[in-house]
């Protein structure tokens, strides 16, 4: 349990940052913070047996039939990638705290950060490819959220709809490779998949699967060509930037390339598409990146230069190239996460990012300028630091690696873009922070505070220790990830110094001796970049989408025109023509049922209800008799259910018909007593002959269906077999309602609620002062009242029937789980009961007496039912499961006590409260249009035989 609980804890972070901020930053970032920390610390406990060679694993069945289970595993891979963003996202949780300005909200941005976070941890620990897709396309949408959290820039929400748009697209690619995947094995999960690359690469599918996946990755790691992505998603704050672009998102797509390895890698397609994709990624991010004058903005080609790098050396496909790229992804973690903070602080400090701008920074900024120059260093793969250990062994693969039967062609053009790796890094530092000391910053720079060069001054420290001591710090991971990528058992030896004759050494001499050249020629190099015409991806991709956009803008307003009755003709017809279709070309049998002889009782309440809904289609317009006649449907309802021995229905449905008569008899107070004519006659004709094309088609399906044995065995078999013993009642359908499908129940209420919580909103908007409240002020009743507005023979009944209809409640309640009733119609008889009082006499005068929170009593429904529920776990069982036991009490026989007790109660608190609640606000209406209230319970002074005046009215 403790692999899903570590996948939770980022979504149940996410609920409180927006709780925490009331209580202030700092406490906001220490909840927030702790809540990372936590999941980091339950990730180490299970550190141990993975670094031992084990895959510790949990398993949650949830709809085995389909192959969808909450299925984890964790293994050394598994481990790493969890500890790079936990441990980073820990590191930017404090960044932000500092980061962040007082007018940014702080509690949101947190939300979002751990969305994310808890997205990424899904996807590192998922043993089922479904639950995987899922947490997948989480990422892109949580990504987006941050992206573009800087809503009042329109770089940033372009860049946030850039992003959603190709990692979403690449996204649905890899949906359709990995069901590919899972048809080939026979198996949804991952661990089984892993084992069955004979059967996967045999498979005439293995090159469509292996595309799609390539093209999910490549999206999601901005590889070429859909690198664009990621360098306009530096709009977003800096912490954003550090996080997804360091050591999560850009991750992903490198993440899957490496689990899938075990099955995809090892043949010609896997290494010809992968390793080119990844090396021109390479050359061509380092090239731009050189010529990027915005920090972020180098420090984005950059990413996409070194994911490249990774990549390609997962497409070489052997053992040692896949060991070195789990070497790097350490290291560009460290030293990637480090230059992004140093840049925001950098931005944060002076105002600007523009290296034309900087410069003479070493002097004003020592700390920061210390961190930029190891973490610069190391991405230039300069010895001793981590960057240069990866970038030696990078090119040792590259060296020794064939493309086409050409044996140097790879070590070069890696050499190329190891030279302009050293080019751009040395850049940062140049242009950046040497030089004089300038007077025109937009704002004078200095170190900023603790909190904000703490996080990259740690990363800092990380490159320098790695670097200096790889194999007591880093080697045990990498082995431990690497075995987990090729399946094999990894001891790596990681030094400085690899002898005169290995080609990484002049490599490396010729790349760091090449980039300083280009550092010293940039300013002419610039001027040839600007002058050269290339095309620009932001252009193409603009124009990619506008005509799709176009197209469906026209589309839409041909379609959504805004006319419900337009959507629901055009949905009617397509369920109706597919229906037809379906039938028409299906197989299927005939109707084996004898029908049943037709009494004269049922035709005659059958004829009654054809007789109603006819009634309301012709006189729709007649709202006080529509009313009537929708009873009249609801009453013959009740009888049929009652016919077909349906108790619990029967009652139902006619204590829901009562109490939402009377609410819309109410509102319908306020309202217009007809509808105008709107639509001509042949738009009626044409309504009513879809009309009648639904009801058949339903009608038709109905009778196929009842005619006919069920296709497969019926699950209120199931119910009757197991009511008693599963649930401890007898009757099946409280059971069903309060157990076998008590989250359904408890859905239901939440909406009930809602509802309730909806009309009293709205209510509110119409109190407030606007048109609204102007017109209820102006309101006058549009036929004549009633002298008597509260009889005292209705008074007097529904004082008498109180007493005897919650008695008639309570009863119901009680027997609801062994015969027909339950909290259900126990709330609604209740309600009604109450409804009738404030009829009677009035909702004030009534309120002023019977003081009740319906707000609470709504709140406390729903949370007895959610504790409930919430009580089955410590028993063990799912979520809402019954337990139920026996009891005896002298004087009284054996009865049952059961927990579904307590959910009912939820259950009939809820339907109470909702009920009152929208009395409540129709009533504030009323009173608000000029309604009165009364001094006695009804309108008659029966001791003196006289009207009361409106004075005592009022």
């Amino acid at each position: 349990m403790s692999l899903a609980l570590i996948a939770a804890l980022p979504f149940l972070g996410a609920l409180l940052p927006g709780l925490m901020i009331r209580a202030g930053k700092n406490a906001c970032a220490i909840v927030t913070g702790s809540v990372t920390a936590l999941a980091l610390l339950l990730l180490g406990l299970n550190a141990p047996a993975v670094l031992r060679g084990e895959v510790v694993q949990t398993r949650i069945e949830w709809i085995p039939s389909l192959g969808l289970n909450a299925n984890f595993f964790l293994d050394g891979l598994g481990l790493l990638f969890a500890g790079l963003i936990l441990g980073i996202g820990l590191l930017i949780i404090l960044y932000a705290r500092f980061y962040l300005a007082k007018s940014d909200p702080m509690g949101q941005f947190y939300t979002y950060l751990m969305l994310f976070q808890g997205a990424m941890v899904g996807i590192v620990l998922s043993d089922n490819i479904l639950l995987l897709l899922v947490f997948w396309e989480l990422t892109s949408l949580s990504s987006f959220l941050l992206i573009g959290y800087w809503k009042h820039l329109p770089e940033g929400r372009q860049g946030a709809r850039m992003a959603l748009t190709v990692t979403g697209g690449g996204g649905l690619a890899m949906i359709a490779g990995m069901l590919i995947l899972g048809n080939i094995v026979g198996s949804y999960d991952l661990s089984v998949i892993l084992e069955n690359k004979e059967a996967i690469q045999a498979s005439d599918w293995y090159l469509p699967a292996l595309i799609l996946i390539l093209l999910g990755a490549f999206t999601k790691s901005a590889q070429f060509p859909f690198h664009f992505w990621l360098p306009h998603a530096m709009a977003a704050p800096t912490p954003v930037s550090a996080y997804l672009h360091s050591a999560t998102m850009v991750k992903a797509g490198l993440f899957l390339m490496a689990r899938m390895w075990p099955v995809l890698a090892g043949t010609p397609e896997w290494f010809y598409i992968v390793a080119t994709t990844g090396l021109v990624t390479m050359v061509m991010a380092a090239k731009i990146a050189l010529f990027k004058d915005d920090l972020k903005g180098l420090l984005a080609f950059s990413t996409v230069s070194h994911l490249g790098l990774i990549t390609m050396l997962l497409g070489f496909g052997t053992v040692e190239a896949a060991t070195v790229a789990v070497f790097h992804i350490i290291n560009h973690a460290t030293f990637k996460a480090a230059l992004f903070m140093s840049a925001g602080i950098v931005d944060h400090e002076a105002h600007t990012r523009d290296l034309k701008r900087l410069g003479g920074l070493r002097t004003l900024m020592p700390i920061t300028f210390s961190i930029v120059t190891i973490a610069s260093l190391s991405m230039a793969g300069i010895p001793p630091l981590n960057g240069f250990l990866s970038k030696e062994l990078m090119l040792e693969e590259a060296a020794h690696t064939a493309w086409m039967a050409n044996p140097w062609l790879l070590g070069v053009l890696a050499t190329i873009g190891a030279l302009f790796s050293v080019a751009y890094s040395f850049r940062f530092i140049a242009h950046g922070f040497l030089g004089p000391v300038r007077d025109d910053y937009p704002s004078k720079p200095h170190d900023p505070g603790f909190g904000l060069w703490a996080a990259p001054a740690l990363l800092a420290g990380l490159v320098v220790v790695i670097g200096l001591f790889p194999m007591l710090t880093a080697a045990w991971l990498v082995n431990a990830a690497a075995g987990a990528v090729t399946g094999q058992e990894i001891a790596v030896k990681i030094s400085h110094w690899h002898g005169l004759y290995a080609p990484a050494l002049w490599m490396s001499l010729a790349a760091i001796g090449g980039g300083l050249l280009l550092l010293g020629m940039h300013p002419r190099l610039m001027a040839m970049w600007l002058a050269t015409p290339r095309p620009e991806a932001k252009r193409i991709f603009d124009g990619i989408i506008e005509p799709f956009a176009a197209f469906a803008s026209r589309l839409s307003n041909a379609l959504h025109d805004g006319a419900l009755t337009r959507y629901i003709a055009i949905g009617t017809l397509a369920i109706a023509g597919a229906a037809y279709y379906a039938f028409d070309t299906g197989t299927h049998a005939i109707g084996t049922r004898e029908l049943m002889a037709i009494h004269p009782v049922p035709a005659l309440g059958w004829l009654s209800l054809i007789l109603a809904t006819l009634a309301i289609v012709i006189y729709h317009r007649q709202r006080l008799l529509t009313l009537v006649l929708v009873g009249i449907i609801g009453l013959m309802v009740s009888v049929g259910f009652a016919y077909f021995s349906a108790p619990d229905l029967a009652l139902t449905q006619i204590s829901v018909e009562v109490a939402t008569i009377i609410l819309m008899l109410l509102a319908l107070n306020f309202l217009p007593k007809a509808t105008p004519v709107e639509s001509t006659s042949l738009r009626r004709t044409w309504d009513a002959a879809i009309a009648v094309i639904a009801g058949v088609g339903v009608a038709a399906l109905a009778y196929a269906l009842m005619i006919r044995d069920p296709a497969f065995t019926p699950i209120s078999e199931f119910h009757i077999a197991n009511s008693k013993s599963g649930g401890g009642g007898t009757n099946i359908v409280n059971v069903i309602l309060v157990d076998f499908r008590g989250y359904d129940t408890f859905g239901e209420i939440i909406v009930l609620g809602i509802a309730a919580l909806v009309i009293f909103a709205l209510t509110e908007a119409l109190l407030r002062a606007g048109p609204a409240n102007d017109r209820l002020l102006a309101w006058r009743p549009d036929q004549r009242r009633a002298g008597d507005r509260h009889p005292m023979m209705l008074v007097v009944a529904t004082r008498l029937m109180l007493p005897i209809a919650l008695l008639v409640g309570v009863f119901i309640f009680l027997r609801g789980h062994n015969e027909p009733g339950g909290g259900f119609i126990a709330g609604l008889i209740v309600a009604i009961a109450l409804v009738m009082q404030y009829m009677a006499s009035g909702f004030a005068w009534t309120a002023a007496r019977q003081k009740v929170d319906y707000h609470a009593l709504v709140a406390s429904g729903v949370l007895i039912a959610a504790a409930t529920g919430i009580g089955a776990w410590f028993n063990g069982m799912p979520f809402l499961t019954s337990a139920f036991g026996y009891v005896t009490i002298w004087p009284l026989e054996e009865f049952e006590l059961a927990t579904a007790l307590l959910f009912d109660i939820g259950v009939f608190l809820t339907v109470v409260g909702a009920v009152m609640l929208a009395l409540a606000s129709l009533s504030r209406i009323g009173l608000r249009a000029g309604e009165t209230v009364n001094v006695q319970p009804f309108d008659i002074d029966p001791s003196e035989g006289r009207t009361l005046n409106s004075e005592e009215a009022r």
